[in-house]
C-alpha cells in the first residue's frame, strides 16, 4: 500500500478534528453497554465472593456500564471534554511515542518527548488526541483490587464488609465501561469515524457517522441480551493484567479493516446482514469476557500484598 505523508495524515487528522468526528466518546451506547457488564457479572466463576453473584449486585454493576458516558452528558462540558480520551486510544499515534509502558506518566513523558523530537508531528501527538483509554482501565483495576484486598481483612476480622463491597461493585462497572469501549474497533484507531488513511478498498470517508450507526443504531435495534453469551470464554486468571488489557486493545485495532468492510457492504444498517450481527456478538463475548477475568483476576490477586517497592514521599523544593 502506498503510504502518504505524515503531513497529509495530520491535515486530515485536523479536519477531522474540527468537524467534531474524531474524539471517540461513546461506544456501544447504554443499552450495550449494560449488555456487555451483566454477562460478565453473571459469568463469575463461584470462587468469588457471594455478594459478587446476587441478582442486586448484577444489577448494579450492569447499571454502570454506562456511567463514565452519564458523566459526560450529565456533567457538563468541563467534564465531558476532560474526561473524553480516557475512552479511546489511537493506536496508530501512540505506536509513534514507542512501546506503551506500564504507566500514566510514564505514558504522558514518552508522548512529550515525540513532540520534542517530531515538531512536524506535535499537534497529533498530545494525550487528547491520542488518548488514555488503556490507563484508564488499568487505574480502575488497581482501584478494584485495593477494595478487595480491604474486604478479605475486614472479612476476616469479622467486620461490616457492606461499605466495601459497595465500593467493589462501582469498581467493577465502572471498569466495565472501558473494557467495552475497547472492544470497538473504532476506539482503538484513526479511522475512528470515517476512513483516513490511503483507502483503496474504498471504505467510508470522514463525513459520514459510521461509528454512531454501528453503535447507536444497529446495536440497540439488533443485539439481544442473550445473543452473545454462548461466545463468552471459559473464566481464567490474567498473568499479566496490563500486559493482556493491551494485547486486547491491538487485537481490537486489527479488526478495524473488518469492520469497514462489513459497513462498506452494508451491514449496519436496518436489521443488518448475518456478518455484521456475528461479528458485533463476537465484539460484545470479547469484552464480557475480557471484564470478567479481568475482575476474577483482581479477586485472585487480592489474596497477596501489594508487591513492588516502596516509593520515598516526594519533597518540596526548597525555598
Amino acid at each position: 500500500m502506498k503510504k502518504r505523508s505524515f503531513g497529509w495524515l495530520c491535515a486530515t487528522l485536523l479536519l477531522t478534528w474540527a468537524s467534531g468526528s474524531f474524539a471517540p466518546a461513546f461506544a456501544w451506547d447504554k443499552t450495550g453497554h449494560q449488555y456487555i457488564n451483566r454477562a460478565a457479572a453473571m459469568a463469575f466463576p463461584g470462587d468469588m465472593p457471594a455478594f459478587m453473584r446476587t441478582p442486586e449486585t448484577i444489577d448494579a454493576i450492569a447499571y454502570l456500564g454506562p456511567e463514565p458516558d452519564r458523566w459526560g452528558t450529565l456533567g457538563g462540558s468541563e467534564l465531558r471534554d476532560t474526561l473524553r480520551p480516557e475512552h479511546y486510544i489511537l493506536m496508530e499515534l501512540a505506536d509513534l511515542a514507542g512501546p506503551l509502558p506500564r504507566t500514566r506518566p510514564e505514558y504522558l513523558r514518552n508522548l512529550t518527548a515525540a513532540q520534542i523530537l517530531h515538531p512536524d508531528r506535535a499537534a497529533d501527538l498530545t494525550p487528547y488526541r491520542v488518548g488514555l483509554q488503556p490507563y484508564s482501565a488499568i487505574e480502575v483495576y488497581g482501584r478494584l483490587l485495593a477494595a478487595m484486598r480491604e474486604y478479605r481483612r475486614l472479612n476476616a476480622a469479622h467486620e461490616n464488609t457492606k461499605p466495601v463491597e459497595l465500593a467493589i461493585t462501582f469498581y467493577a462497572g465502572w471498569l466495565g465501561h472501558y473494557v467495552g469501549d475497547g472492544a470497538n474497533p473504532m476506539h482503538t484507531s484513526i479511522n475512528y469515524n470515517g476512513w483516513v488513511q490511503d483507502n483503496p478498498d474504498g471504505y467510508t470517508p470522514v463525513g459520514h457517522d459510521v461509528h454512531g450507526e454501528w453503535e447507536n443504531l444497529y446495536v440497540p435495534a439488533n443485539i439481544k441480551p442473550d445473543s452473545f453469551v454462548s461466545l463468552i470464554s471459559k473464566p481464567r486468571v490474567l498473568n499479566d493484567v496490563f500486559t493482556d488489557y493491551v494485547a486486547y486493545l491491538r487485537g481490537s485495532n486489527a479488526l478495524v479493516g473488518k469492520t469497514y468492510e462489513i459497513e462498506k457492504q452494508g451491514g449496519f444498517k436496518g436489521a443488518g446482514s448475518p456478518e455484521a450481527h456475528q461479528f458485533t456478538d463476537e465484539r460484545f463475548a470479547a469484552a464480557a469476557s475480557m471484564l470478567r477475568d479481568i475482575i476474577y483476576t483482581a479477586w485472585v490477586n487480592s489474596a497477596s500484598p501489594p508487591a513492588g517497592k516502596n516509593i520515598p514521599t516526594i519533597q518540596a523544593p526548597p525555598r
